[in-house]
């Protein structure tokens, strides 16, 4: 059983097997899309592969869809290359169900593959071709937050985009560089309307695809290296959006026990292929079955029914309230607050952590008790069954090989935006206390232990890469399990808004998390006991 376009002429085996398979004519499809493409993807990445892309194939087996899509890989060509055309542009999506169950679906929806490459004439000319046709609607994103910054991390100009910027559209080199490109040339074709949809999983996501959109635009017209209207036609929301989304699918990389599952069932060269760009990509994606993705609606060339196969399309404000709604109460912070104590409590997978008694109950706290009565609520996703089936069938899930380690990455950057809105929300009412949060800053003082880099057995661990790791630790470089310490000593670190959101001793929980944290060094052992003891 090989995965192209030969091997999947023996249908039945495939079935025999339990593969779900495309139900459309894939070349009368790909023709259709040749002609008229309607949607392009840049980044061929597993979320993509896992979700954009099987929404397509749903529509196209339900017949609420004549053409597939065209996914075009700007980062890193070998994906293109080395993955989806030797397999024909087919991936096989294994689905892990919390229940134990495996959905295998091979995905036929992707019907063309480009390097955004603008050395590459022939893939970057079809680009340009796609770019300018009539029938397109939409130009969508996963090239991650990163993706669309134009600076280093010390503010400076990155020098693909200097160069970018003083060469103009002929042969940019940056990754935005080579989008804006894109989009000059639709201006070119006739101010051609599309929406530039940015789905990475990023705050205000369409206004960093804006921003950088904006910048090559205004440099080259500046310049004179475009002609004069085109910064009118990208602000000019008749022609050009970037609507904001939110998008929500845990794909972790590849991994090896799912390679066996195939193996077993006849798949034959599923090896995984490791890029010159470290980029670890396989033929088959595996994720988990939830999923959400709400779009704001300005398309102003139309766009595909993705209603139809589960997508929201809403308002603007309804996208930041969904936003608002999981990465300060319903989803992000219970994640931190098991990436925290599942470090040092020796876990190393996330799923564990939902069987340890104090953690579960500290996370439906922090969700239920604690963040729910000041909750963001969109109207359009309800939080409480939210939370319901982050708790009970997300997180939990056994398959999901995700790390509380991972998860630690960044914490620093996290804590304001994850709790910190919860904290100014108690302050603001006028029937809830900020005294009546008792696991928030029971996280606070967890962090603070993490910091020490000890276990609770008393095991040093490596922390997660972090930018303030080299701020942040020297307060606690001195701390030692069987110590106390005074509320004064960790002073720097709990009156700093960029890390909690607010001023820890301003508010009154400075006390509290300090009183916690003397508690979890008391002993080796200590943090469960302090678990114990106020988890209840």
């Amino acid at each position: 059983m090989k995965l192209n376009e030969q091997g999947l002429k023996n249908r039945e085996d495939w079935q025999q097997a339990g593969y779900a398979l495309p139900e459309f004519d894939r070349e009368k499809v790909a023709a259709a899309t040749k002609e008229n493409p309607f949607w392009v993807h840049f980044g061929a990445g597993n979320l993509f592969r896992a979700f954009q892309a099987n929404l397509v194939q749903k529509l196209l087996n339900a017949n609420e869809l004549d053409r597939g899509l065209i996914v075009a890989e700007g980062y890193d060509y070998e994906i293109v290359e080395k993955m989806n055309r030797p397999h024909d542009d087919y991936s096989i999506l294994v689905t892990l169900k919390a229940d134990g169950n495996v959905d295998k679906t091979v995905v036929g929806s992707v019907v063309e593959s480009l390097a955004v490459d603008s050395e590459n004439d022939v893939d970057f000319n079809r680009l340009k071709e796609i770019f300018a046709k009539d029938s397109l609607q939409m130009a969508s994103f996963t090239i991650t937050e990163k993706g669309y910054s134009l600076v280093n991390g010390k503010g400076e100009t990155l020098p693909d985009v200097e160069d970018d910027f003083k060469m103009g559209p002929g042969r940019p080199k940056s990754y935005m560089g080579k989008v804006v490109s894109l989009l000059y040339t639709r201006f070119q074709a006739g101010k051609k309307p599309l929406a530039m949809v940015s789905m990475d999983n990023c705050s205000h996501n369409g206004d960093k695809l804006f921003a950088a959109v904006d910048s090559f635009a205004n440099k080259w017209e500046e310049s004179g290296l475009v002609e004069t209207g085109f910064v009118a036609y990208i602000h000019d929301r008749e022609l050009v959006t970037f609507p904001w989304t939110m998008i929500d699918k845990i794909t972790p990389r590849p991994d090896a026990s799912v390679e066996e599952i195939l193996k077993k069932d006849g798949v034959e060269g599923l090896e995984p292929v490791i890029t010159s760009k470290n980029t670890y990509v396989a033929p088959f994606v595996n994720a988990e079955e939830c999923e959400y993705l709400v779009v704001e609606d300005a398309f102003p060339n139309g766009r595909p029914g993705l209603e139809k196969s589960g997508v929201i399309f809403t308002t603007r404000e309804k996208v930041e309230k969904v936003e608002k709604m999981k990465v300060c109460t319903c989803l992000n912070p219970l994640h931190t607050a098991l990436a925290v104590f599942g470090c040092i409590l020796g876990y190393h997978k996330i799923s564990d952590e939902m069987n340890d008694t104090e953690l579960k109950k500290l996370v439906e706290t922090i969700g239920y008790v604690e963040g729910l009565p000041v909750v963001v609520d969109p109207g359009i996703l309800d939080p409480k069954e939210f939370i319901d089936t982050v708790l009970n069938v997300r997180i939990p899930n056994p398959f999901m090989p995700d790390t509380p380690q991972r998860i630690a990455t960044d914490t620093s950057q996290k804590l304001a935006i994850r709790f910190g809105g919860t904290i100014k929300a108690y302050r603001a009412s006028g029937s809830l206390k900020v005294s009546d949060l008792k696991m928030i800053p029971l996280v606070f003082a967890g962090w603070l232990r993490y910091l020490m880099a000890v276990d609770d057995s008393g095991t040093s661990f490596t922390l997660s890469p972090d930018p303030l790791l080299a701020t942040v630790t020297p307060y606690m470089a001195d701390i030692k399990i069987g110590d106390t310490v005074s509320a004064e000593k960790l002073e720097p670190l709990l009156v700093n808004t960029e890390i909690f959101g607010v001023n820890l001793f301003e508010i009154g929980m400075a006390e509290q998390v300090v009183s916690y944290f003397n508690e979890m060094i008391a002993e080796t052992g200590a943090i469960r006991k302090t678990l114990q003891k106020y988890v209840k």
